[in-house]
């Protein structure tokens, strides 16, 4: 029998909402995709909102471009998704980049590229599509971006109708507003995935400077102050978004997540059991409920909510390691092992070393 050391140095890990960052993209798989976008402006338009129209769609052809090659040439072919649902996944994943453009008063011409290693995307887009709270809010982002994008041209269609008299341009700069919030908001999360937490809080306040009540960016804003450290920054900006948005329970969950940070897992319990009312089958929520009750030491708790994470995810590695944690800590061994056990062969490192260092192959 060999002798087993109570695990005390494997510590919780607790999970956030945000994106995968893309490993590795520097080295040589990368690939550049190349497209460009000519836009002929109406009467109603000017410098800026014709650059935000061409900026979108350029950056709409580029994941096209994109979704193309990773449906027809990496493993995301294998992922039972439609065409649609690659490029909403991966508009969370890539960021663009201008390389030409050019406005003479009436046409805004622009050249964008996207570089990125295809097979390292198509990983990222493997976890995201398992992540259905994530999935969400990316189809919802599109959803709002096609709807912008409808609401100008009917517009321009009326203010050309209207030509003749003085035209109202109010309702029309409004929507061009906001497809430029919305364009933010995606800079944002390109930076958030990239680990660039400076400049994804700047992108999501601009977007939020262009739409007070843009949820999204108020939660993911939260994000990136949490993880820069800004504990009490990221509250209230979980706070606005559930202000706008009682029922979204991504930001109770991540509201949680920094009230345990700031050592409060009573209030942080409170925020998980909102967000699991909100969406019974919220896996992440239950495995991070599971970490507040393990820090104020109700393991069995703990464990009970560990089950449930596991049986809506069983293949997260964390949930596997922590939960042989709360077992090691009640001094259920052989379990504990069973556990970091399941958590290696998921390849999860901290259980790895911890098996290794006690001797015990996996």
């Amino acid at each position: 029998m060999i002798p087993i050391k109570s695990p005390s140095k494997m510590k919780y890990l607790v999970s956030m909402v945000f994106l995968f960052t893309i490993a590795n993209l520097a080295f040589a798989q990368t690939k550049v995709f190349v497209e460009e976008y000519t836009y002929q402006a109406s009467e109603a338009d000017s410098k800026l909102s014709s650059r935000v129209i061409a900026l979108e769609q350029v950056k709409r052809l580029l994941l096209e471009q994109l979704g193309t090659y990773l449906e027809s040439d990496t493993e995301v072919k294998n992922f039972q998704l439609t065409k649609d649902q690659i490029i909403i996944l991966t508009a969370g994943i890539v960021s663009s980049e201008i390389i030409d453009e050019k406005w003479d008063g009436k046409i805004y011409y622009l050249k964008a590229k996207i570089t990125a290693d295809p097979t390292d995307v198509a990983k990222s887009i493997d976890k995201l599509r398992q992540d259905r709270q994530k999935t969400s809010e990316l189809e919802e982002t599109r959803k709002k971006a096609d709807e912008a994008i409808r609401e100008v041209e009917e517009l321009k269609k009326e203010l050309e109708i209207a030509k003749a008299e003085k035209p109202n341009l109010t309702q029309y700069n409004k929507a061009i507003n906001e497809l430029s919030s919305i364009d933010w908001f995606k800079q944002g999360y390109a930076f958030q995935t990239a680990g660039n937490y400076k400049q994804a809080v700047e992108a999501y306040s601009r977007a939020i400077e262009l739409d007070l009540k843009y949820v999204f960016a108020y939660s993911n804003r939260g994000v990136s102050y949490g993880i820069l450290g800004d504990h009490r920054q990221a509250i209230k900006d979980y706070d606005k978004a559930i202000e706008l948005d009682p029922k979204y329970p991504v930001a109770y969950n991540n509201r949680a997540v920094t009230y345990g940070n700031l050592g409060d897992h009573r209030q942080a319990i409170k925020d998980y059991d909102k967000a699991i009312e909100l969406d019974l089958k919220y896996g992440v929520a239950y495995s991070n409920r599971a970490v507040a009750y393990g820090n104020l030491g109700n393991y069995r708790q703990a464990i009970k909510d560990y089950d449930k994470a596991i049986e809506l995810d069983p293949k997260n590695a964390v949930t596997y390691s922590n939960r042989g944690v709360a077992y090691g800590r009640l001094g259920d061994h052989r379990q504990s092992i069973t556990d970091f056990r399941s958590a290696a062969t998921l390849g999860y490192k901290p259980a790895q070393d911890y098996l290794r260092s006690q001797g015990i192959s996996w």
